[in-house]
C-alpha cells in the first residue's frame, strides 16, 4: 500500500474554547499514573494555555515537560500563533534541539537566515547551534506542534544538520509482513548523530501492534487522525484526534486501529544513546 493511498490527511490540534458547563468533569477520562498519562483533547481548553517570553500574539498548551514522575527527556507543546505573531528568539535554551510540525495555517521559518514556508504537514528539525525564527505567514491562525529536548552530544559525532520536509513527501516504511502498520521516519534511524526521533506512525483500519511492546525509549504520542484502542500498561484506552499519551520507559503498549480512516499519531522517542548510570 503506497503513501499515495493515505488520502485526506488531517492534523488534529487542541479544541480550545470551553466545554458545556453541564458536562461531567470526570467524563473526559483524563488520567495520570505512574507508568503513563492520558490527556484527552477535551482538556486542552482556553484556560489551560500558557504564554511565553519572546513570542508575540502566541499561546500554547504545554502537554509534557520534564518532571519527577512524568516526562524525563522532552517537552511538548501545541502552539497557536495569531496573524502577525511569532518570534525572532523562539528557543530559550542554547543546548536544545527541536521539531516543528504544522497542523494548520502557514509558517514562515528561517534557519540561519534561509527562509522556508511550512503548510499543514510541514516538518522542520532544528538542532542546537543554528539560529531560527518562526512567524505566522498568513491571515489565519497558525497551529503547530513543537517538541524540545536538551541535545546529548557524543565525542566524535557532530550534531545533526537542520532540515525541512513534509509528511506528504516522506515515505512510510511498512513493518515486515504488513501494509497496515508503518512509520514515517523523518530522520534516518541509522544516523547516530540524532538522539531523538519525532515520527508519524500510521495504521490502516484493522492494523495493530501484535504484541505488547516494552522498551527503554520514553514516548510522547499525539493523535493526529483516526481512532484506536491503545494499551497503556494494563489498561485499554479509546483514543482519538487531539488526545495525548505519555508512556514511561518500559511501559507495555499495543494498538488496534478502529474506525474507517487511518489512525495516525506524532511519536517522540529518545534514541541512540547509552542510558545514564545515575538517577
Amino acid at each position: 500500500m503506497s503513501l499515495d493511498m493515505i488520502q485526506n490527511r488531517t492534523y488534529a490540534f487542541p479544541p480550545a474554547g470551553l466545554p458545556p458547563m453541564e458536562e461531567d468533569p470526570a467524563a473526559n477520562r483524563a488520567v495520570f499514573k505512574t507508568a503513563y498519562a492520558f490527556i484527552p483533547a477535551v482538556t486542552m481548553r482556553d484556560i489551560t494555555t500558557s504564554y511565553f517570553p519572546q513570542w508575540e500574539k502566541t499561546r500554547g498548551w504545554i502537554i509534557a515537560r520534564p518532571l519527577s514522575g512524568f516526562a524525563e527527556t522532552f517537552a511538548q507543546y501545541a502552539m497557536e500563533v495569531a496573524p502577525g505573531g511569532g518570534s525572532t528568539l523562539p528557543e530559550p535554551d542554547a543546548g536544545a534541539e527541536g521539531v516543528v510540525f504544522v497542523a494548520k495555517g502557514e509558517a514562515r521559518l528561517t534557519i540561519d537566515g534561509a527562509e522556508h514556508r511550512l503548510a499543514a504537514g510541514g516538518y522542520a528539525f532544528l538542532p542546537p547551534g543554528h539560529a531560527w525564527t518562526l512567524h505566522n505567514a498568513s491571515d489565519t491562525p497558525l497551529q503547530f506542534h513543537w517538541l524540545r529536548r536538551r541535545y546529548q552530544p557524543v565525542a566524535g559525532l557532530s550534531a545533526p544538520n537542520p532540515f525541512v520536509t513534509t509528511d506528504a513527501e516522506t515515505p512510510i516504511r511498512w513493518m515486515p509482513g504488513t501494509d497496515k502498520w508503518g512509520t514515517t521516519r523523518f530522520a534516518d534511524p541509522e544516523d547516530l548523530r540524532h538522539d531523538m526521533h519525532v515520527n508519524i506512525v500510521t495504521f490502516h483500519p484493522g492494523g495493530r501492534i501484535p504484541f505488547a511492546e516494552t522498551h527503554v525509549m520514553e514516548h510522547g504520542l499525539y493523535v493526529l487522525q483516526g481512532t484506536a484502542k491503545y494499551l497503556l500498561n494494563d489498561d485499554w484506552v479509546d483514543v482519538g484526534p487531539g488526545d495525548f499519551m505519555w508512556l514511561r520507559a518500559f511501559c507495555p503498549q499495543a494498538c488496534i486501529a478502529t474506525g474507517t480512516e487511518p489512525f495516525r499519531y506524532l511519536l517522540y522517542k529518545d534514541v541512540n544513546r547509552h542510558p545514564s548510570l545515575t538517577l
